[in-house]
């Protein structure tokens, strides 16, 4: 026993050893391993063109929200943003790794297939793009495969069902890695309406474009809430595309808020329509507007601003007229002077006369009236009244009646224009509302003159808008409303701001003023100088207003004595109970022609009523209070017999086809002019006929 123990003693040392030797050396392996762990961790600094070369890069990318709508008042889009996609290719894709191929024939053989594909490819875009012939997409795809073309465009900007069709052809049905197609999407701004008040809607260049009126009508004023807020995310390349690196912090963008307007877009048609139907045709017409404003609110219904273009002739809407020219409103001002008197109680009655004198304005050097001499010898009289002054627009009555009662203090009449808010710029919803200009009582421009100028609407500028604000409020019984487009600001269907009605002036004169004014308007419509209106589809009151324009050269009239006109009508309807103030104003270029705010304004006035009153179920609802609707039985009768003696039914008030069946069944043909209601007849209500005549409708 003893011998064998000490032949195995020295064996296990060994083992020991061995063992104990490669514990040491793993131990130091892991020291060692750890060491360099730490080194690579706290010290190492690897080579920056290894890591360039192993590490994506990545780029930051500005994400664009989609910019809000802008809606009519109704909902319908009246300005939009859609995505838009730009097709570029990288026409080198595949073409290393075919040619580095071991098997050079077999690397040519994918090359071919690659190239077969692209004529596929090809022919598709043809149909997508046509200004091209497949040949010549292919052409262009081969050149920048053998040149090593990686961003080709293809094409123009498509919508999103033609880039998912796009997106089925060969190659670009592929992985980018593989068939190249690369997208660029932007959003573009669409108007489903064409240029139906595109100055009003407006729109938005590039802050980089070189034009200096970069910001434009709401697009414009409201930039800051259609717009949202951009967002940020970092892209790196992989063989899928870019893709998003999550390394980097991630910030969505917010979509821009929506714009509910107070456009009635119908209306707006109708106005657009009216207005260029009068006008266009006519060459010295240099542009006009029109406004369409509710009373009780102030909401603008309806805003149209055409101006001719220089190189084609055509009208387009290049500048807002309404808010941003400036001119001597002419006649359409001496309802202020009327107003002013009749509020402060220098006349009781419209009715009042005065001596008409000639037409020579006393104490005062202003032009003799040539209506007031065609007054005296019509009317064998030397008075007239204040009506029939106004009705006929003259100019000596309204010069008159300012300078006999404010000629001692102009300053009280003076004030009364600023407080009809004619004197100062108001906040308006679109930018460019121009401030007007009065002159200043005792100050350089004033003379003897002026009050007598100012009173019938001379020595004075005035936008539009203005003008239509102040018959507003007569037409409200002196509230005047301040005037709006934006009716609130909206986020998917939820108002997040609600704008709307405000008040200017909460009475620039009483109720009974306002009647009286009403009055005098109305008979301008009736018997005065837009009487174009008198037989419109409602009642009109309004005024008309002509004024020349002055020239660069400070005078009225050039060399040849040509001459710039504004016609202006301004007023508002039913005049019985208004729901509409509108104005219309009509600018000619340098001419020897007259033109008149009874012309081509009334005209265009008269068309877009009876446009709103055949298409509006309001006025439809109204028919009753104007008409006179036929007791209808329920049984039907049989038509008389040729020749029969018959009486002629009352048809005033009916639709066509009510008319045309009840005409009809008493045994009378009918012809009829016009479209909405009727009218008028002829033979009148009442009349005996025999049966099988022809009756004749008017409808309005």
């Amino acid at each position: 026993m003893t011998g064998h123990d000490t032949n195995t003693t020295p064996h296990r040392d060994r083992i020991g050893i061995i063992l104990y030797v490669f514990y040491l050396l793993l131990l130091l392996c892991s020291i060692l391993v750890v060491g360099r762990i730490i080194q690579i961790q706290l010290f190492f600094n690897p080579d920056q063109k290894i890591i360039n070369a192993l590490t994506p890069k990545s780029t930051r990318e500005v994400i664009e929200p989609t910019r809000g709508n802008i809606l009519a008042c109704d909902g319908r889009l009246l300005a939009m943003s859609c995505p838009q996609y730009q097709i570029y290719m990288d026409c080198t894709v595949q073409k290393e790794r075919f040619a580095s191929m071991t098997d050079k024939s077999k690397g040519e053989k994918l090359e071919q297939k690659w190239l077969a594909k692209a004529r596929e490819l090809s022919e598709g875009l043809a149909l997508f793009f046509p200004e091209k012939s497949a040949r010549e997409h292919y052409l262009s795809i081969e050149n920048g495969r053998r040149s090593g073309k990686r961003y080709l465009k293809i094409g123009h900007g498509v919508d999103h069902d033609t880039f998912l069709k796009l997106k089925e052809l060969p190659l670009f049905n592929e992985s980018r890695g593989k068939g190249g197609m690369i997208v660029e999407q932007r959003n573009i701004r669409q108007y489903p309406y064409g240029k139906l008040a595109r100055r009003t809607i407006g729109f938005v260049r590039d802050n980089r474009s070189q034009v200096s009126n970069t910001h434009i009508g709401i697009e414009g004023q409201f930039d800051y809430v259609l717009h949202g807020t951009e967002g940020e995310q970092w892209l790196r390349s992989s063989d899928a595309g870019r893709i998003r690196d999550y390394s980097h912090d991630y910030v969505p963008a917010v979509d821009g808020k929506d714009i509910r307007t107070t456009i009635n877009i119908d209306y707006q048609d109708l106005a657009d329509r009216a207005l260029r139907r009068q006008i266009e045709e006519d060459s010295e017409i240099e542009g006009a507007c029109l406004v369409l404003m509710e009373v009780g609110t102030g909401a603008i219904r309806a805003m149209v601003n055409l101006l001719r273009d220089e190189t084609t002739g055509s009208l387009e809407e290049i500048s807002n007229l309404a808010i941003g020219r400036l001119g001597e409103p002419g006649s359409v001002f001496k309802t202020v002077t009327l107003a002013a008197a009749l509020s402060d109680g220098h006349i009781k009655s419209l009715d009042e006369t005065i001596p008409t004198n000639h037409g020579v304005i006393k104490n005062s050097k202003l032009p003799v009236d040539r209506h007031i001499t065609d007054w005296e010898r019509e009317h064998h009289t030397n008075r007239i009244s204040y009506l029939d002054g106004f009705k006929i627009s003259s100019n000596y009555v309204l010069a008159t009646l300012a300078i006999e009662n404010y000629s001692s203090n102009p300053r009280n009449y003076m004030d009364k224009v600023y407080q009809y808010k004619l004197g100062e710029k108001f906040d308006f919803d679109l930018d460019g509302l121009r401030v007007p200009v009065l002159p200043k009582v005792g100050g350089q421009y004033w003379s003897n003159t002026t009050l007598g100028s100012v009173a019938y609407g001379y020595s004075t500028a005035e936008t539009p808008l203005h003008i239509l604000t102040f018959y507003n409020a007569i037409a409200a019984k002196g509230r005047m409303m301040k005037p709006y487009l934006v009716e609130s600001i909206e986020k998917n269907g939820s108002v997040c701001e609600k704008r709307g009605p405000s008040v200017l002036n909460a009475s620039i004169c009483t109720r009974a003023v306002a009647d009286t004014l009403t009055r005098a308007l109305r008979a301008v419509t009736e018997e005065g100088t837009a009487r174009v209106l008198g037989n419109a589809s409602c009642s009109v009151a309004g005024k008309t207003g002509t004024a020349q324009i002055v020239l660069e050269n400070g005078k009225y009239k050039d060399e040849y004595g040509r001459k710039k006109n504004q016609g202006t009508f301004v007023g508002f309807f039913p005049a019985e109970d208004p729901r509409y103030s509108v104005i219309s104003v009509v600018y000619s270029k340098l001419s020897s022609s007259s033109f008149y705010g009874g012309g081509y304004p009334a005209k265009a006035i008269k068309e877009l009523i009876a446009g709103i009153v055949d298409t509006d179920p309001y006025w439809q609802k109204s028919i009753g209070k104007t008409g006179s609707v036929p007791r209808m039985t329920a049984h039907a009768s049989l038509p008389s017999e040729e020749g029969e003696s018959l009486t002629v039914p009352d048809l005033r008030g009916l639709g066509l086809k009510d008319a045309l069946w009840i005409a009809e069944n008493s045994g009378l043909k009918c012809t009829y002019q016009g479209s909405g209601q009727v009218l008028s007849q002829s033979p009148s209500a009442g009349t005996k006929t025999e049966s099988g005549s022809t009756l004749k409708l008017i409808l309005r």
